[in-house]
């Protein structure tokens, strides 16, 4: 079982869609899949506008179509809404061949942050480019209601994994004894970060990650910690020296650094909106409130065992079964059909695991 995987967000971007594919790669081998990946890296690119980080590949529909048929795949996923997602899906309508995609980001909300385009317009542009595949994945229950109500069809729930191997409780302090207030992710409009930074809270606030409004807001903001982007090892360490998470995003469909944070012992803040209160349904784990100031403090009274017991329960190879059961579904394969094909390594995953032990 072979998929292709399209996205126009890939390495060297750190966030949370590029993390939960590598994540997804490396999970899907147990059940007898292999991930391929289609990215803005193997052609030119160019910078986005208002977010150069971002690079836009420069592909032609022929070499698009050269690579999918190269690769000999048995289906195609197309992550992202992007220049090449936009080639794959056209490459799969041209000859009739189903797809499947993820809505990973609410667009329409981040370009009305930047220009003045009505969301209205952005979710049509979605919604056409959605419908047309065999299924649509989400990660939440809440942005799952919200798009069927904007007529979004065939609608599939991907709940996202961490690595709680890597994302653990750690003895470490890299930003003093506190009480430390942080945030994790891109430093973008969309985020909302400034809701953040002007909290009066006690203690220290740290902001990890780059992005656009990075030199902008270390300018105003500065006596607060801007560590820029991290990975691996450095960023679980990072996460583990914080005593609280805040997220003020308003816009995100999930919220991945929600579960690397509770992976960490780190209770979370945020706002009560789609993603964080998917997440956040232990109340034990952390603090959903219209006043994010309240919430922040609130938390910091909350367990860290419990923000970490919390995260347990969102399986990596759970979310891989998830991810491999709806792509067969998608394409109209009978649920027997789709058991058979996902169990049939489960004999050598055990082995793997006693091994291991």
């Amino acid at each position: 079982m072979h998929i292709l995987v399209v996205t126009d967000a890939w390495l060297p971007q750190v966030n949370g869609v590029v993390r939960s594919y590598e994540l997804l790669a490396q999970q899907v081998p147990k059940f007898g899949a292999e991930l391929s990946f289609l990215v803005p890296s193997q052609y030119r690119t160019l910078p986005c506008p208002t977010y150069p980080e971002i690079r836009l590949a420069l592909a032609t529909p022929g070499m698009v179509d050269r690579y999918i048929q190269s690769v000999g795949v048995d289906f195609v996923h197309i992550a992202t809404e992007g220049p090449l997602g936009m080639l794959a899906r056209s490459h799969c309508r041209k000859r009739n061949r189903p797809f499947t995609t993820s809505y990973h980001t609410r667009f329409p909300e981040y370009v009305s942050a930047r220009l003045p385009i009505p969301q209205s317009w952005g979710y049509t542009f979605q919604r056409h480019f959605h419908n047309s595949g065999a299924g649509m994945f989400v990660a939440a229950p809440s942005v799952e209601e919200d798009l069927a109500a904007k007529g979004f069809q065939r609608i599939m729930r991907w709940t996202r994994g961490v690595d709680v191997d890597l994302f653990r409780p750690r003895n470490v302090r890299l930003y003093g004894q506190g009480p430390v207030f942080m945030y994790v992710g891109r430093v973008a409009v969309e985020k909302n970060i400034e809701a953040f930074l002007d909290l009066d809270l006690p203690g220290r606030k740290v902001i990890v990650g780059g992005g656009p409004q990075l030199t902008k807001l270390k300018r105003a903001y500065p006596d607060v910690l801007f560590t820029g982007p991290k990975e691996g090892e450095d960023l679980a360490e990072a996460y583990a020296s914080g005593d609280v998470f805040v997220f003020p995003s308003l816009t995100d469909t999930f919220g991945l650094v929600l579960l690397e944070a509770l992976a960490c012992g780190v209770p979370v803040a945020a706002y009560p909106v789609h993603g964080p209160k998917d997440v956040l349904t232990d109340p034990a784990s952390g603090v959903l409130d219209p006043d994010l100031r309240t919430a922040a403090l609130k938390a910091l009274e909350l367990s860290r065992d419990a923000a970490r017991s919390h995260a347990l329960n969102f399986s990596c190879e759970h979310s891989a079964q998830q991810f491999l059961d709806n792509v067969l579904a998608a394409h109209n394969l009978g649920l027997p059909q789709r058991r058979r094909l996902l169990r049939r390594l489960r004999p050598k995953m055990l082995m793997r695991k006693k091994t291991a032990a």
